[in-house]
């Protein structure tokens, strides 16, 4: 008897409903894994993982970011936190996939079923209720086998923690722990790195501390969320500009509506735009200029509860704030399974499309995914190609001879050379940036490949 087709999915957030309900249209068994007790993922505060904080909303418009086959029931354009979590529940409801995930259910560990490293023999996922303890011998850990596992566990939740050179005195907290702006009442605070979440809570902190410095490394690319009423990312929507046409207008255009970045005390963006994510906030300029809250360099060392930085200038602090980022995550795998070095290597896994292992093994990651205006649908597109794929399996080792051919074509693929996702921009090296993708590219190449997968009737329409 051969290895019964069943898929695990791990994670219940955007990224997992999208692989459950891609696998769910296909007709294909699957069993969903997730830690907390109900869906939303890191959108859900109350998740002890999520890493949201009161003030969170959308950095990209709702309408860009949406499943298409459920818009959201929201007159904002920007939803808060709450709005997204009560959305991704109506999507598990009106899709049917809540019965579908083991909630409350951990994952431990994800290894080849028999040693057997190419996966034809399965993966074994063992997993163990989320309060039990890992090795104390008393948790309830169970084993099941599954021909494929779709890894969905999100890429916000491992926080990127710096050692602060040098010895701090007073409270360090990162981002991923910040959830009210009351921790900042009436205290000294350095925030430290200037990408989106560091200067939204640098924003929160102004309106409660008694001072705000930002400690920048780099320069940024500040977009505003309305030009002409409009949210911005909305603007040239279906028609994408050459790279270096849409740089040079999109520069321009914020030269004239911000000014010089320099002026609020900013470095100057060492990067074209579009090359690192924009930070999408021009509060964080108001302030600046208000003088609510000064721009420091990077920190050179702290002492006592003085921070010293790159210029030789220096603050007292009673409180500093890490916004430094967040680590890809997958502690129950082994590295190797995805090529990938390993957490905090700076790299990503190198997966084709950002999705499959170049071995084709049985793995797919569905979120491993960052680029500008993207949005949860570009995730349903991974899903949808994962599912045609194991869909094209099934019906082959079925006897469907022209579905077998679709998979095999697909698996070929992945030892060919693989295609260009950047859309022509140059990304900075940076390890948060490894996985970065254009969307016009990325989206594009995605739909093709899972065309080329779908049967010839459904392909044709």
């Amino acid at each position: 008897m051969g290895l019964e087709r069943r898929v695990a999915v791990i994670g219940a957030g955007p990224s997992g409903l999208a692989a459950a309900r891609a696998l769910d249209r296909a007709g294909l068994a699957f069993d969903g894994y997730e830690a907390h007790a109900d869906v939303g993922g890191l959108w859900d505060i109350d998740n002890p993982r999520s890493t949201v904080y009161e003030s969170a909303h959308l950095i990209s418009s709702r309408t860009t970011t949406q499943f298409d086959e459920l818009p959201m029931d929201s007159a904002a354009d920007y939803p808060s936190h709450r709005e997204l979590l009560r959305y991704f529940r109506r999507y598990a409801d009106e899709f049917g996939l809540r019965d579908r995930f083991r909630f409350g259910t951990r994952v431990l560990g994800v290894e080849p079923a028999g040693g057997d490293d190419s996966g034809r023999s399965g993966w074994t996922v063992r997993s163990a209720p989320a309060g039990s303890v890992p090795g104390s011998g008393a948790d309830d850990a169970v084993e099941r086998t599954y021909s494929h596992v779709v890894i969905a566990n999100g890429t916000l939740a491992e926080p990127n923690v710096p050692t602060l050179p040098g010895t701090f005195d007073g409270e360090a907290l990162h981002s991923s722990a910040y959830k009210s702006a009351d921790v900042f009442a009436g205290k000294r605070v350095l925030v430290v790195g200037g990408g989106n979440s560091g200067c939204d809570i640098a924003v929160d902190a102004v309106h409660r501390a008694a001072s705000v410095d930002l400690s920048v490394r780099r320069g940024y690319w500040f977009v505003p969320r309305y030009l002409l009423g409009r949210p911005t990312d909305t603007l040239n929507q279906g028609r994408p500009l050459p790279a270096r046409v849409k740089q040079a207008v999109d520069s321009r255009l914020l030269r004239l509506l911000n000014g010089d970045p320099r002026r609020f005390g900013f470095p100057e963006p060492d990067h074209r735009i579009y090359e690192s994510h924009p930070v999408v906030n021009s509060l964080v300029l108001q302030h600046a200029g208000q003088g609510d809250l000064r721009v420091r360099p990077d920190v050179a060392r702290c002492d006592g509860r003085t921070v010293h930085f790159a210029d030789g200038s220096s603050g007292d602090y009673d409180l500093v704030l890490l916004a430094t980022g967040y680590r890809l995550d997958y502690p129950f795998l082994d590295p190797r399974h995805l090529a990938w070095a390993g957490p905090g290597s700076g790299t990503a896994p190198r997966l084709f499309c950002n999705i499959v292992p170049p071995s084709g093994n049985g793995l797919f990651v569905v979120g491993m995914l960052e680029a500008s205006g993207i949005g949860w649908q570009g995730r349903a597109e991974q899903a949808e190609l994962v599912a045609r794929y194991l869909a094209a399996v099934a019906a082959g080792d079925d006897g469907d001879v022209a579905a077998q051919e679709r998979a095999v074509r697909f698996r070929r693929r992945l030892t060919e050379p693989w295609p260009d996702l950047t859309g022509g921009y140059r990304y900075l090296g940076l390890e948060r940036m490894s996985y970065y993708v254009n969307k016009d590219a990325y989206r594009r190449t995605v739909r093709r490949l899972a065309d080329e997968l779908a049967p010839a009737a459904e392909s044709a329409a």
